[in-house]
């Protein structure tokens, strides 16, 4: 094998294949082992907390670490070596680049808050971590997107943007439709979303 062939880990796709000649299907992690995986996630985290506020918290926690290695990838696979110093362009990067990779589309906007100048809105219609949960209604108001709000937190303070980041779902308005790239998750029998969910930074 020469040395060109030879492809560093950091360049690999994260998929099966392995090589960068996979192709796209293979370049994505199953939606159902995902979902194993979350779902065994929040059930680990829930054993051991005693409201849902903590359990929140540990999601976030778990996401931040995500998010740090997440920017340190996409960085060095960017081979972009100066740090963004504005917040706008990080948001831009967090809300397509980094939603891209991730769940393989961008989040649907990104939004200025017309109350607060410093605080922005992420909006996502079809999460990929509330898509296919169903919250008990002793649990009241837990948000799974907690972990996606993890991960947003650490992507920035990792570039340096120290920020709080909160994951909220919201109802949809009336005659407000989501987008046809969100409306289908690859589960046809699924009904309509009636909420979005907005991360405020």
């Amino acid at each position: 094998m020469s040395r060109s062939t030879n492809v560093n880990i950091l360049d690999r796709p994260l998929g099966k294949g392995g090589t960068s000649r996979s192709s796209a299907l293979d370049q994505s992690v199953s939606l159902s082992s995902f979902a194993y995986l979350f779902s065994e996630m929040v059930q680990y985290h829930q054993n051991r907390v005693d409201s849902i506020s903590e359990l929140e918290r540990r999601l976030e926690a778990t996401g931040y670490g995500v998010g740090l290695r997440v920017l340190e990838l996409l960085a060095f696979r960017a081979r972009e070596y100066k740090r963004e110093t504005r917040l706008m362009n990080v948001l831009q990067f967090v809300s397509i680049t980094v939603w891209k990779a991730l769940f393989g589309k961008a989040a649907d906007s990104l939004e200025r808050s017309i109350d607060h100048a410093d605080e922005f809105m992420i909006v996502d219609y079809a999460p990929i971590t509330s898509t296919f949960v169903s919250v008990p209604s002793d649990f009241g108001g837990l948000s799974a997107d907690a972990y996606l709000s993890g991960i947003i937190c650490g992507i920035l303070e990792g570039a340096g943007f120290p920020a709080r980041v909160t994951a909220h779902s919201v109802d949809m308005e009336e005659g407000e439709t989501a987008p046809a790239s969100s409306a289908s998750t690859g589960a046809p029998l699924l009904p309509p979303r009636k909420s979005k969910a907005v991360f405020l930074v």
